[in-house]
């Protein structure tokens, strides 16, 4: 006679008991986690990497900080290469490498040095398009505000045109001549902001000059017109301001460069504002003449 046989599940009461079992189980795999992570860590320290003699060792970790955006680990292995690999095959790829360490770090000073000390010791490389319009790129990200100093800005326009003009077929060719083209931009607001100020502390003499500057500078600017008129009234204050064996010669000098603005600017909508200094000048050049007069009578 076949005797079935009860299949039951365990026991509620044997369940508990495992259970102490199973959280030692997974305290020591925590454990065992941090063990492999600090000994991970131990293995990549920067310290243990330096104080190693084994070149290829370093070459390899640096190149890993290099892979994995550890710019500031890349660099400090690839800087203590550097004497010992001058006269490896791979020193080209470590300088190139090195030298975008500092720009990924936005170290644009060094950056710019060391695609410049790239280009001076690779000239004829294959990446010495990309490192040159580099180095420019660098002095455009140096570019302080438009109220500072703009010879990096200035030295920008410099390097992307010798870039253009030296590498004819760059494909980075459409984004030097947009870079040129703001800082242009740029050096004009300067320039501009600074001829406002003269015209603002009363300088007028000053600020014309300074706007006819800006005109000769930027005569296709969508402010020439506005340069124009600025020089008008700014000659006209001035002339106002001036002793009065001065004025004549003064208010005509408006006058001319009223009939300059509107040979130049037939359309602009400053034009009826530029009149009225115009008129003005007019009307006190006849004063002044009129009075010329009375005194000879």
């Amino acid at each position: 006679m076949a005797v079935s046989v009860a299949f039951f599940p365990e026991s509620p009461q044997k369940s508990l008991t495992s259970q102490p079992f199973m959280k030692r189980l997974v305290h020591i795999s925590f454990l065992v986690l941090i063990l492999v992570s600090v000994v991970s860590c131990n293995r990549n320290s920067i310290t243990r990497i330096m104080k190693s003699k084994d070149v290829e060792y370093k070459y390899r970790k640096g190149e890993q900080f290099y892979a994995t955006k550890k710019y500031t680990k890349a660099q400090i292995v690839f800087e203590d290469l550097f004497p010992m690999m001058r006269n490896d095959a791979r020193f080209e790829d470590l300088y190139y490498k090195y030298a975008y360490c500092a720009y990924h770090l936005e170290d644009y000073l060094n950056a710019e040095n060391l695609f410049k000390g790239f280009l001076d010791v690779f000239p004829k490389s294959v990446k010495a398009a990309e490192v040159d319009y580099m180095r420019a790129y660098s002095f455009y990200m140096q570019s302080a505000p438009v109220e500072l100093d703009q010879t990096a800005t200035q030295k920008t326009i410099g390097l992307l045109q010798a870039h253009i003009n030296n590498y004819p077929e760059s494909p980075k060719l459409s984004a030097a001549n947009e870079i040129i083209e703001r800082c242009y931009e740029k050096i004009e607001l300067k320039e501009s902001l600074a001829a406002d100020l003269y015209f603002k502390i009363g300088s007028f003499r000053a600020a014309a000059i300074a706007f006819t500057q800006l005109l000769n500078h930027y005569p296709q600017s969508v402010s020439a017109d506005r340069y124009k008129y600025m020089i008008i009234r700014a000659y006209y204050q001035y002339a106002f301001m001036s002793v009065s064996i001065k004025q004549q010669e003064r208010y005509e000098k408006v006058i001319e460069e009223y009939y300059d603005f509107v040979d130049r600017f037939p359309e602009s909508k400053l034009t009826k504002d530029a009149e009225k200094y115009f008129q003005l000048s007019k009307t006190n050049l006849k004063n002044i003449k009129d009075e010329q007069t009375d005194k000879k009578s």
